[in-house]
């Protein structure tokens, strides 16, 4: 693989225009550990009295590694990014893109940038990382050769990849997988080849790396254990035709990706004289410093105390930490050695291990819980004492939040209850169980008696906010769990109770009530505050926060439970919110907006004609909106039904802009006409759209189906995104715009047309049937106890075994469907609440006036707003 040329110097170089300004911090290396160490030096006051200037040889700041992969799941480069710029301003931190050290002057304490920038330091930090190790392999330099590393090799790969039909992966480890992941979510036939017996040699044993097998093998991946490539043949062009391994095989591949492990990043200290460790990385002490007392190194360059190179982030964020801690002061905690502890997802497949998991000390004794069927594999590794030594878990490592705080410790049950699936008459160990000492997130090294601390020293009350004041939960995450359950445990034992009511009618949560009035078949807001309310609200008429939402549960469950369905009839009327009472969107001045619904997006001109008429006719301002649909927005309500009489009979429906229900499913256009493309994405939009009409729900529900990876339709932040591979569709769930923006994650993937439906029902109503009030999904699933895993277990896994009843729900919905302003024309009662004044129906109210604007109208804000204001624009200053 050919490197790109490195720029020449120019024959003078830049001065330095922060020279002379107090004593100088020089970082080498803005990486995920150099991004760290940035924040621990600010958290002890360094960068207040101390100038730090960061080089960087990636043109982007520091992101998120661990997290490389869901690139190619349509997570952006700046989703990834894990440096902000506010606080680089904010710490006076100077940071140089794209121009990496190229020199060490340890004599004379400058660095001198590939630009030619020279900087001199006082103390100088090496945090290069490592580089992939790429085997000596004829033909490794073919056209079509890639590692896997940084974002631009993915952009490279992903470029490659559409031109290409099969590729392989030399090594079988962390990043090899995701590597093979990342290919075949390309639409690439994959094959994986490994060195060692097994995948994941490191960190599964022989049982584990059978049941990892015959799970990725089941995806479709083809695995080559226990050979080598022996050479990669191109062709007359250079470009990679095949792969031939040691064994005599020969694979066909376009592309070729090497993940066969890294190298530490240390050329830089050999060139200064700095000392390396035989097998690579700089050699530090306790406090990670070099041989020079004026140069750290940390991450994975550097070579720790016990002799070795850590490749996980964990470590280095422990390293970072040590030696911001050094350079503050004389108190800073000693680095002697790091937890290689690991959970993972790779491939769709958990995977675990912790401490001794390949059973090494002496006297160890196995103890093995295997399902072949389900790809389950879990080994604890304990010791003559019943001391947790270690373990293993392939397919189910649910377990590992609790099990690696105890490693070192003697469980409170017998190990072999360890490791058998809960309900197999065994009881799950508690959160009560864990030891303050033990360390419960490794990403920050905080213990269960910090986070317990954090409750009770501090008044945390909740998960986010002993995320905040400890740091626990902010890294991998796969604590989250864990973490959750100590901190409800000692809330509760404190005795801090939090009234989970809705409100002061009702002693329950939303939750609690869709149960009471499913099972009770309920089928009236009165029925239910007579029955489960509280004492002193029964007979009474509720209240604002609870009618909303009892409304929604009755709506959502009326066919099912016997109740009428049109929201406008009866009790149900004075419950809804505002909008619900006119079926439309009350705007600032008075008038409504309409919004028929558009599926996916798609209209004929015939119907785009009658939209246009229709606004013309009553006068209505038209913007497209973000959904993919048209607003029209100026309408009078007694102007609702006759607006709504032309559409109807022009085909088109209730766009449920008004109410917590579907909005809209977005599409791109798809296969049928996008050259990207690889599903049919605008028809699958529709159906879904079509389907899930009219839901309502605790919160508005969007949607969006993309066509392929480019993710043109933005499915990933919305409640449910669909986004097209070429096996099929990946689902996507809990995403969310807005002020508080969140990435959905992945659900289920290579999904077939039947399966994405089957598992959207269930998430639909699962989410329906446990939400709170006005929760969106992206909140929900953060909220849920067990969040994502969880969510999955019961609806893709079915571990409650409620799918059938989930999916039961949804069907009776679809069949009950009725578009309500249909029902609302047909019925001249109905009819009669769309006026202005109840005395007066024909009269229009005065107040809702408009004025002209870009051959449009606007609401007038003067009448409005009453007296003139001021306004400031660039053009003077007017009153308003």
């Amino acid at each position: 693989m050919a490197a790109a040329a490195a720029p020449r110097p120019s024959a003078a170089p830049p001065p330095d225009p922060g020279a002379g300004h107090g004593p100088v911090l020089v970082l080498v290396g803005h990486g995920m550990v150099g991004q760290r160490f940035l924040e621990e030096l600010a958290d002890r006051g360094v960068t207040a009295r101390t100038r730090v200037v960061v080089f960087a040889e990636e043109p982007r700041p520091a992101y998120d590694r661990v997290q490389l992969s869901s690139y190619f799941a349509g997570r952006g480069a700046g989703e990834l990014s894990l440096s902000d710029p506010e606080f680089l301003a904010r710490h006076g931190i100077e940071l140089r893109l794209g121009d990496p050290v190229t020199a060490i002057d340890r004599r004379a304490r400058t660095v001198t940038a590939r630009s030619g920038r020279t900087v001199r330091y006082d103390t100088l930090v090496l945090a290069t990382g490592s580089y992939p190790f790429v085997p000596p392999v004829p033909g490794r330099d073919g056209a079509g050769c890639f590692v896997y590393r940084t974002l631009d090799d993915l952009l490279a790969i992903e470029e490659y990849a559409g031109r290409s039909r099969t590729g392989a992966v030399i090594g079988g480890g962390l990043l090899g997988l995701e590597a093979a992941g990342a290919l075949k979510g390309l639409g690439l036939r994959t094959h994986i080849v490994e060195f060692a017996p097994r995948l994941m040699a490191l960190q599964v044993d022989e049982g584990g790396g059978r049941a990892l097998r015959r799970t990725v093998e089941g995806q479709g991946l083809r695995v080559h254990t226990g050979v080598a490539g022996r050479e990669i043949v191109t062709d007359a062009s250079g470009a990679v035709t095949a792969l031939e391994l040691s064994d005599g095989a020969r694979i066909p591949a376009d592309l070729v990706v090497f993940s066969a492990g890294v190298r530490p990043r240390d050329q830089l200290a050999r060139e200064c004289g700095l000392p390396v460790g035989e097998r690579g990385g700089i050699t530090v002490d306790t406090r990670c410093r070099t041989a020079d007392p004026a140069v750290y190194a940390i991450g994975e360059c550097a070579q720790a105390a016990d002799g070795r190179v850590y490749g996980l982030v964990a470590p280095g964020y422990e390293m970072a930490r040590t030696a911001a801690a050094a350079i503050a002061g004389p108190d800073a905690p000693a680095f002697t050695g790091a937890d290689l502890s690991t959970k993972l997802k790779l491939l769709g497949v958990d995977v675990a291990s912790f401490g001794d998991a390949h059973g090494a000390t002496d006297g160890s004794l196995d103890i093995v819980y295997a399902d072949a069927r389900a790809g389950i594999y879990k080994k604890l590794v304990v010791g003559a004492d019943g001391t947790l030594l270690g373990g293993v878990l392939v397919g189910d490592a649910e377990a590992y939040g609790m099990l690696r705080p105890l490693t070192g410790t003697v469980p409170p049950v017998a190990p072999e209850e360890l490791v058998v699936p809960t309900g197999a008459g065994t009881a799950p160990l508690g959160p009560g169980s864990l030891p303050d000492d033990a360390v419960l997130c490794s990403c920050h090294n905080v213990t269960t008696g910090t986070v317990r601390a954090a409750v009770t020293a501090h008044s945390c009350a909740s998960v986010p906010e002993v995320k905040a004041c400890t740091k626990a939960g902010t890294g991998c995450g796969s604590c989250v769990r864990t973490l959750t359950a100590v901190v409800n445990d000692t809330l509760a034992a404190s005795g801090a109770v939090v009234d989970p009511g809705l409100c002061d009618c009702f002693p329950h949560t939303r939750a609690e009530l869709y149960e009471i009035v499913r099972t009770l078949r309920l089928t009236s807001y009165a029925a239910l505050l007579r029955s489960h309310g509280r004492e002193a609200a029964r007979g009474g008429e509720g209240c604002e926060i609870c009618k909303p939402v009892v409304a929604s549960v009755l709506a959502s469950l009326a066919p099912s439970v016997g109740a009428g369905g049109y929201v406008l009839d009866g009790e149900q009327a004075a419950l809804q919110d505002t909008n619900d009472h006119h079926l439309a969107n009350l705007q600032r001045n008075g008038s409504y907006s309409v919004v028929p619904r558009i599926p996916g997006g798609e209209i004929t001109p015939e119907k785009l004609i009658v939209i246009g008429e229709v606004a013309r006719e009553f006068g209505l301002y038209t913007k497209i909106t973000g959904g993919q649909r048209i607003d029209l927005l100026g309408a009078r309500v007694e102007q609702l039904p006759r607006i709504w009489a032309r559409l109807v009979a022009a085909g088109f429906e209730s766009g449920h802009a008004y109410g917590k229900a579907l909005r809209t499913v977005k599409s791109c256009v798809g296969q049928t006409w996008c050259r990207y493309g690889v599903q049919d994405s605008a028809r699958m939009a529709i159906a879904l759209e079509l389907r899930y009409r009219g839901l309502r729900a605790p919160h508005k529900l969007k949607a969006a189906v993309s066509g392929c990876a480019r993710e043109c339709a933005e499915a990933r932040g919305k409640d449910f995104g669909v986004i097209a591979t070429a096996s099929g569709w990946n689902l996507y769930v809990g995403g969310n715009g807005g002020a508080t923006p969140r990435h959905a994650d992945l659900l289920a993937q290579d999904l077939s047309d039947a399966e994405l439906v089957r598992l959207t029902d269930r998430f639909l109503m699962f989410y329906i049937r446990t939400a709170d009030r006005l929760e969106r999904t992206a909140a929900w699933l953060e909220r849920i106890e067990g969040g994502l895993d969880h969510v999955r277990d019961v609806v893709v896994h079915d571990s409650l075994g409620l799918c059938a009843e989930l999916e039961a729900l949804m069907a009776t919905h679809v069949a009950h469907y009725e578009d309500e302003w249909a029902l609302t024309l047909a019925d001249p009662e109905r009819l009669a609440r769309f006026a202005s004044f109840v005395n007066a129906p024909g009269v229009p109210d005065p107040s809702v006036r408009f004025v002209p604007e870009r051959d449009q109208i606007k609401p007038d804000l003067a009448l409005l707003a009453g007296p003139e204001l001021p306004v400031r624009t660039p053009e003077g200053t007017f009153a308003r």
